[in-house]
């Protein structure tokens, strides 16, 4: 998970505000120390830090902080709105002209993950409906087009090539293929190097004056921490990008690069890879992503993912039958396959405000556990599936081992239905009045997310 660092020792360093009733300048000085230190150790650019803590500093010593009834939390307040302003402010989106279409140059080092991006922003503009068009201009790494087509295929979104003819060509045919073709949306994956070089910049430049891009983004590597950052002012310096897409953000990453490549290049992230499939990636929302440093959950973020990934017909469906109290293991395994689709639970429970992200990474939590109980009701017959009460010993014996699995498992997956039903008919009853109560709302059960 990323920044769980930082977000642990900003935690720490809050929670000695709140344990006084008023804070004095020193007291504010002194979580500000901690705060670099933090910064730092994510692999924070030395400058953004020193700024950044000095911006907070200068705020939160005002008035306005000292004579709260609540110091530490106006405190809180200032860092993420400080935060925020740090990656960029806002969301920045893609750049789109007046008379399509709009032409994307993707550029960045060798490995960084420039080919396998290319196809994920496909498939997301595919999903928001344009009809994108790849085009493979990396024509010296082995399989470089092969696996652009791949991955185009995957996402459904067509390839333009021309083998190993010059790249630029390519590029300019590729434009008007697209003029032609009613494709909105170019992008042109181009070759990288293992370091930067004239002979690579050079080429990027002749792309950029023969096709007039609308973005340049450049795609870096989270996890090489501030070696990304570095890597972006140099391309920056050279090519003038537009903005950049962070790779890996998923991973063991401190998070440095994320903070610093806006305050260093002044230019923004605009979409952040966070998973090895086509469809995990996410356009960068500052806001959310201080949110999340600081332990408030990203709940925008998973409101938008769930809207995207599940299907809200089979939902409302659901909804029916939870009041009426007639879910069956068939419901219970749709059930299973639409929480699979939005990613591991660790991700999804990570944007939930008020979940300590320490006891995510510590809890055994385990997706394979909810296939293993997909496994025990495909192996039912479907009049079990609908009628869980006929299941006696023996069935479940069988249930047992067609799924690989022991009898005892069986029984906690039926225990686990009977006691979702039981609270589905107290909640979906009716009350002393004659209203049909109120599910209950997940969130303000026992004050929160349940702890994991």
């Amino acid at each position: 998970m990323p920044f769980d660092s930082l977000a642990d020792k900003l935690s720490a360093a809050f929670k000695r505000l709140r344990s006084k009733g008023k804070l004095s300048e020193s007291d504010v000085k002194e979580a500000m120390r901690e705060v670099r230190l933090a910064l730092l150790e994510a692999d924070v650019n030395y400058k953004v830090a020193k700024t950044f803590t000095s911006r907070v500093t200068e705020r939160a010593v005002g008035a306005e902080v000292m004579e709260s009834l609540t110091p530490a939390q106006m405190v809180i307040k200032i860092v993420n709105e400080e935060l925020t302003a740090l990656m960029g402010g806002e969301q920045a989106r893609l750049n789109t002209p007046a008379k399509p279409p709009a032409v994307v140059l993707l550029c960045g080092l060798q490995g960084s993950g420039k080919t396998t991006h290319a196809g994920k922003l496909a498939m997301m503009l595919k999903k928001q409906g344009h009809r994108p068009l790849l085009v493979a201009c990396d024509v010296y790494r082995p399989a470089a087009i092969t696996q652009l087509q791949v991955v185009g295929g995957k996402a459904g979104v067509p390839v333009f090539e021309r083998g190993t003819a010059d790249p630029v060509e390519t590029a300019k045919a590729a434009v008007s293929h697209a003029k032609d073709h009613g494709n909105d949306f170019v992008l042109i994956d181009t070759a990288g190097r293992l370091h930067i070089d004239e002979a690579l910049m050079d080429e990027l430049r002749r792309l950029k004056a023969a096709v007039t891009p609308d973005d340049i983004l450049l795609v870096v590597d989270a996890m090489t921490g501030q070696d990304a950052v570095n890597v972006a002012k140099s391309f920056d310096d050279l090519l003038d990008i537009t903005g950049v897409i962070l790779t890996k953000l998923d991973g063991d990453t401190r998070g440095g690069a994320a903070l610093s490549v806006r305050e260093v290049t002044g230019k923004p992230i605009k979409f952040a890879g966070v998973g090895e499939k086509l469809e995990d990636l996410e356009a960068f929302h500052p806001d959310r992503m201080a949110s999340r440093i600081l332990g408030m959950g990203d709940m925008l973020s998973l409101i938008e993912e769930a809207e995207s990934k599940l299907d809200s017909k089979k939902a409302a469906e659901m909804a029916q039958k939870l009041t009426q109290n007639r879910m069956d293991f068939n419901d219970l395994l749709e059930q299973f396959q639409q929480v699979r689709k939005m990613g591991p639970l660790k991700s999804v429970l990570a944007k939930f405000p008020g979940v300590d992200q320490r006891k995510i990474e510590d809890a055994n939590i385990d997706d394979r556990q909810m296939d293993r109980m997909a496994a025990i009701i495909q192996s039912m017959t479907q009049e079990e599936r609908q009628k869980p009460a006929i299941i006696n010993p023996s069935r479940k014996r069988r249930i047992a081992a067609g799924s690989g699995m022991k009898v005892e498992d069986v029984n906690k997956l039926l225990k686990m239905l009977e006691q979702m039903q039981k609270v589905m008919k107290q909640f979906g009853g009716k009350n002393g009045k004659g209203k049909r109560r109120r599910f209950p709302n997940l969130m303000n059960m026992g004050g929160g997310f349940p702890p994991v």
